[in-house]
């Protein structure tokens, strides 16, 4: 390695100047010309809005085919339904266990940190709640009636179904199928290779979503619900930081150090989009050469994941209705809070993973116990942060529970988890003309 290219950036630090500069542009922008219609439409809704869209339009764009091509070389590799079985089994267990753990630590602190304030109930609150899907309905929707609908709608769990049905079909066909499973194993190659080049846009992206964000967030509701706000905060960040390296530690004996080193592209890409499906493609180009893990396990893990693990989410859910329930000054007994655990734990699996859609949940979660729905109001002005910060302990969790599962399915490289180099992408377009069958250029 030249001087010269020891001296270049990394995607990490690319990323983080971005995301800086970013919230610097923004913020300068705001207060030296307020109100300006100028910015307004040709920077905060022009120049910001398309750069920002078009990069998550570009990890969007890679979800259905990455998602659907993946899990199904992943599956057609599994044949024996046994496998299948318990690896679906384990996975989805890891997810509601952690879920249910984040849910009952958010709703502990809330009741001692007692963050809601009576006087912040007024008439003017008011929130028109989408209606959330019943449990019955989100059973029912699995089953695709049409499963090229279920991709051009981007239904995650349709779309899984399909793949794992038709991946396991391959598998059974003899000759004919290891022919059709050898085409989707060059077609991964391909979308993972996409990926990586579309990855290269992440800082630009990054600094038009934070510009944008920096410009338009109300900073004056942030005085009201300040306790709010730094409560679930804080239980995010141990819920990322102290309870997931804790179940790694104790699930597998990996090191907690290097799995939080080698997600952390993950965390500042699912932080700018707070989209777990839009964070896919980076989280499993993570999991699979950063990791260790192998595509049969993570093409089924983390595709799952971002569709019914939602840890953070629950978070948010749980402090927000002890919040609400104090605002408007109503006692929850503790069947109240175990309906709360157990409701939210459930809603998490129709949960899409995309920008916001925690608020709809919410919505059903405060039916469930009697709570006034116009609360979400007092949180809506914040909620846009936080949604990126739990966006990021989603798909840490999504990641924890996929090297977990693989570590004891044995499909897991221990040497490229080790070493702390493994998988990171090329630097530049360059490098990937360069050396184009070489991952770790």
């Amino acid at each position: 390695m030249t001087v010269s290219e020891s001296k270049k950036l990394g995607l990490t630090s690319k990323i983080l100047i971005g995301m800086g500069g970013g919230i610097l542009l923004g913020l300068l922008l705001r207060n030296l010309f307020p109100e300006n219609a100028f910015i307004n439409d040709y920077l905060t809704e022009g120049l910001f809005e398309v750069i920002g869209t078009i990069f998550i339009s570009s990890l969007q764009m890679l979800v259905v085919p990455l998602v659907f091509i993946s899990l199904v070389c992943g599956t057609c590799s599994l044949s024996d339904p046994s496998k299948l079985g318990r690896l679906g089994g384990k996975t989805i267990a890891f997810y509601l266990f952690t879920t249910a753990i984040a849910l009952t630590v958010a709703i502990s602190f809330a009741i001692l940190v007692q963050p809601g304030n009576a006087s912040l109930a007024t008439s003017a609150m008011e929130f028109n709640a989408k209606e959330a899907p019943s449990l019955a309905d989100v059973i029912i929707n699995i089953v695709p009636t049409n499963p090229i609908q279920a991709m051009t709608e981007g239904n995650m769990l349709q779309i899984i179904l399909f793949a794992v049905i038709f991946g396991f079909a391959i598998s059974h066909i003899g000759e004919r199928g290891k022919r059709v499973a050898a085409l989707f194993n060059d077609l991964n190659e391909v979308i993972m290779r996409v990926v990586t080049l579309i990855m290269q846009l992440a800082p630009y992206g990054v600094f038009a979503l934070m510009a944008k964000l920096s410009l338009t967030l109300g900073m004056e509701t942030f005085g009201s619900v300040i306790k709010y706000f730094f409560l679930v905060l804080a239980v995010l960040i141990i819920h990322a930081l102290i309870v997931y390296p804790s179940l790694l530690k104790i699930f597998s004996g990996l090191s907690p150090i290097m799995f939080l080193r080698k997600i952390r592209d993950v965390q500042l890409f699912a932080f700018s989009t707070a989209s777990s499906n839009a964070t896919l493609p980076v989280t499993m180009e993570t999991a699979e050469h950063r990791m260790g893990v192998d595509n049969k396990v993570a093409s089924f893990t983390l595709p799952l994941g971002a569709t019914i693990n939602m840890d953070g989410t629950a978070i948010m859910q749980g402090v927000a209705t002890v919040f609400i329930a104090q605002v408007f000054g109503i006692d929850l007994t503790f069947t109240d809070y175990l309906m709360v655990v157990v409701t939210a734990t459930l809603a998490s699996v129709g949960t899409a993973g995309v920008p916001g859609v925690g608020l709809i949940m919410l919505a059903m979660v405060l039916n469930q116990v009697g709570l006034p729905v116009e609360g979400i109001a007092l949180i809506i002005g914040v909620d846009r942060l936080l949604d990126m910060v739990r966006t990021a302990v989603n798909v840490t969790g999504d990641t924890v529970a996929t090297v977990v599962i693989a570590k004891s399915e044995g499909e897991f490289n221990n040497e490229t988890f080790a070493d702390a180099d493994a998988g990171k992408v090329a630097e530049s377009f360059e490098d990937q003309v360069k050396h184009p069958n070489v991952p770790n250029a």
